[in-house]
Formats: structure tokens, C-alpha cells, sequence
């Protein structure tokens, strides 16, 4: 499996990666900001999606086009 940020870098389990766009979590009135730092990132089985804990927000799924490795 072969999962990659949105500038094409591979990602693997536990990278730290950003945010690079405001996003709305759903089921919480919570916005991620841009430029959050997520650290110990968990792939999943989808390529284009990720687990994650954020600092208010656990067991969070993102879209890899919105973050990039850091």
C-alpha cells in the first residue's frame, strides 16, 4: 500500500504531518486550523484516509489531500 500526502511524500505509521486547510470536524462544533501539527498517525486500509488523535478531538479520520508531511 503506497499512502502519500498532498504533496506526494509517502506517509507511514506514526509520522507527524499539518493541516493545510481549515476543516470542520463533523459531530462537534470544532475547526481544525490550518497548520495543526497531528502527531503518531495510523494508516488505514483506504489509501486516501488516516487515523489520528488531535489535541480536543480522538479517533479522528483524515483525508491525506489535506495534509502534508512534516
Amino acid at each position: 500500500m503506497n499512502v502519500k500526502d498532498s504533496n506526494g511524500t509517502a506517509l507511514a505509521d506514526g509520522d507527524s504531518v499539518q493541516v493545510i486547510k481549515d476543516l470542520k470536524v463533523k459531530g462537534t462544533s470544532l475547526t481544525l486550523k490550518r497548520g495543526t501539527l497531528i502527531k503518531n498517525i495510523r494508516l488505514t486500509s483506504d489509501e486516501e484516509e488516516i487515523e489520528c488523535n488531535a489535541d480536543k478531538v480522538k479517533g479522528l479520520v483524515l483525508k491525506t489531500c489535506f495534509l502534508k508531511k512534516v
